[in-house]
């Protein structure tokens, strides 16, 4: 019973969308009109600019680092703990207060990393994504690839197959949130660091 109410909140957590909040609150824009309509912390910073845009940021990466750092000090673990980890990951993406189409999970994946491992997924990650996005022209394929390669340091570093669990569920999630743009082959940029015009 206490496992499920931690999934619950969880996904609870996971699902308040921040990021249109805070663009609602501070913005003229609804933030699902800005840039790929996307209700995420890219599109607040692009609506009301940089100070709301980190806000966003931070909430976003907290709803999903917090609950994990909390249900692993409450004694969670093994498989249901990935089930709680991937609860706000799913409420990001799905969130029922925007009609179950939520934000591309990024900033949420990045916490609960965070709260599974503390610094050393995340780091790996974070690197990760600005390495592909600055040498390959389509940023959903610089995701996927930074969550294969994250594979790679969990077969290394970590022998827990809930881990296997939590990332197959949140390369999913992201795929599915990344679909239209994955329909586009990658392709990497000519002029290394400059985006074709």
């Amino acid at each position: 019973m206490k496992e499920i109410v931690w999934a619950i909140l969880a996904f609870l957590a996971g699902s308040i969308p921040f990021s249109f909040i805070l663009g609602k609150l501070f913005s003229t824009s609804d933030i699902r009109r800005v840039g790929d309509n996307n209700p995420g912390a890219v599109n607040a910073w692009k609506a009301g600019g940089a100070r709301v845009g980190v806000a966003a940021l931070i909430l976003d990466f907290s709803k999903g680092m917090l609950p994990v750092m909390l249900a692993v000090q409450a004694g969670i673990s093994s498989y249901t703990l990935a089930v709680v980890a991937l609860a706000p990951i799913a409420g990001h993406a799905f969130t029922p207060f925007l009609g179950f189409r939520g934000g591309k999970a990024i900033a949420v994946t990045m916490g609960v990393w965070t709260g599974m491992t503390l610094w050393e997924a995340p780091v790996f990650i974070g690197s990760l994504f600005i390495f592909f996005y600055l040498f390959q022209e389509n940023d959903a394929w610089s995701v996927i690839f930074g969550m294969i390669a994250l594979l790679g340091l969990l077969l290394y570093r970590w022998h827990y197959p809930e881990f296997l669990v939590i990332w197959a569920g949140n390369i999913v999630i992201l795929f599915l949130k990344h679909l239209a743009e994955l329909a586009r082959p990658p392709r990497f940029k000519r002029a290394g660091f400059v985006r074709k015009r």
